[in-house]
């Protein structure tokens, strides 16, 4: 089961990146754009291993990383920079150091990315947000034998996630100076225990090299392409997705981890309203199957003594791992990837753990016009990690003047 979680993630990630590079290479009218970066950080202490509990004894409070990207960039003028603010969207791969090599490794992440300007001050000053997806491999996984101490990391592969703000000065016709700060996070979506995750504030510095641009353009588009009006309309999107989970079961004196991985599987079905380029918003009914769901301890004592550790748990029967939920969605739409959210709540369900209040943080990335994959995580009162949504999906209804190839 591991080395289908590890590749998995591992396809998923090479299909971005194809998609990416496909777009990349099939246009020319776009900026191409090199940078490195590097970033300092602070590692919030989440855990007691991060506190001091490690072999260094001492508390892990800094960390720090450095990343090479390279992006493609709306070109001025055109009407797809001037509704999505010149907006990129690229591959980086990052190197990290958490202060401790011997008991969580170096790893390096790779991932896409994307970025637009939120403000602009002075033809040369922008505020930009930016934020990046993918995985991050050769982590030293928490081990009960050869490395006990790290309760924070449980596989060799872990997605990888930030977003941030930053300045980016126009230093000259080829150079930009970014300055500003990021979110980080790495974690392997509760498919393994422990599941603690890592997180982090960093501070970034980089300079980004633009290979074909026209600093007369950038500075001062002389001609403005007229923007198509957007009809408002009503979408509908249908998601298929799957995955696998570990959970947690109460037992006298705690929780301990059931012995199984286990399958997740379902559909979203959300209309969506769409209120202008970049921004829709809806409902969505979500139906889940979870064979975690319900899951209960029946003698823990047993397999202490020597028994199978699976006959100390029972599964309930299948009415109690199905549920479908309503929840309230909205969608920051962009070049290529869309960012939503959702607040829901299971309203048919077999009790237990589905009676619950859920959110769901996503990702569509186009594969065509209607067609998308979908990169979803599932949260259960907004700090108790549910599941992956990994799927594919397609849109209805959809009339979207497209401004970009």
């Amino acid at each position: 089961m591991g080395s289908r979680m590890r590749a998995g993630r591992e396809m998923l990630l090479l299909m971005i990146i194809l998609f990416l590079s496909g777009h990349i290479c099939a246009q020319d009218s776009y900026i191409h754009r090199l940078g490195i970066e590097g970033r300092p950080g602070y590692i919030f202490p989440t855990s007691s291993f991060l506190r001091g509990e490690n072999y260094m004894r001492k508390r892990l409070g800094s960390a720090c990383s450095a990343h090479l990207k390279y992006s493609f960039q709306l070109q001025p003028g055109t009407a797809a920079d001037r509704v999505y603010g010149s907006s990129y969207q690229g591959i980086g791969v990052g190197y990290f150091d958490f202060g401790n090599r011997r008991e969580m490794g170096t790893p390096v992440a790779l991932y896409a990315f994307q970025g637009a300007r939120i403000a602009r001050f002075t033809p040369r000053l922008s505020l930009n947000y930016e934020w990046g997806f993918g995985a991050s491999f050769g982590w030293k996984p928490y081990d009960y034998l050869a490395n006990a101490n790290n309760t924070v990391i449980g596989t060799k592969v872990n997605a990888y996630l930030n977003a941030g703000i930053h300045l980016n000065w126009i230093l000259s016709p080829r150079f930009d100076l970014n300055i500003g700060a990021a979110a980080v996070h790495f974690s392997n979506g509760n498919t393994q225990y422990p599941n603690t995750g890592l997180n982090t504030v960093d501070f970034k510095i980089g300079v980004v090299y633009n290979f074909n641009r026209d600093i007369d353009k950038a500075l001062q588009p002389s001609q403005q392409i007229p923007v198509p009006s957007f009809p408002r309309h009503v979408s509908y999107d249908l998601t298929l997705f799957g995955s696998w989970r570990r959970k947690a079961i109460d037992v006298p004196g705690g929780q301990v981890p059931a012995p199984d991985k286990y399958a997740v599987a379902g559909f979203c079905f959300a209309p969506m309203y769409n209120f202008g380029y970049k921004f829709r918003a809806g409902v969505s009914l979500d139906g889940v199957y979870d064979a975690s769901a319900n899951i209960y301890a029946k003698d823990y004592i047993t397999p202490l003594d020597g028994g199978n550790e699976e006959d100390a748990f029972g599964i309930p029967p299948l009415r109690k791992q199905l549920s479908l939920g309503v929840s309230a969605r909205g969608e920051w739409v962009m070049p290529y990837f869309t960012v939503g959210i959702g607040f829901g709540a299971n309203i048919l369900h077999g009790g237990g753990d589905l009676q619950s209040f859920y959110q769901i943080l996503a990702l569509k990335i186009d594969m065509t016009r209607d067609t998308f994959l979908h990169i979803g995580y599932n949260l259960k009162d907004f700090h108790e990690p549910n599941y992956l949504m990994l799927g594919i999906g397609y849109r209805f209804n959809n009339k979207r003047p497209r401004l970009y190839h």
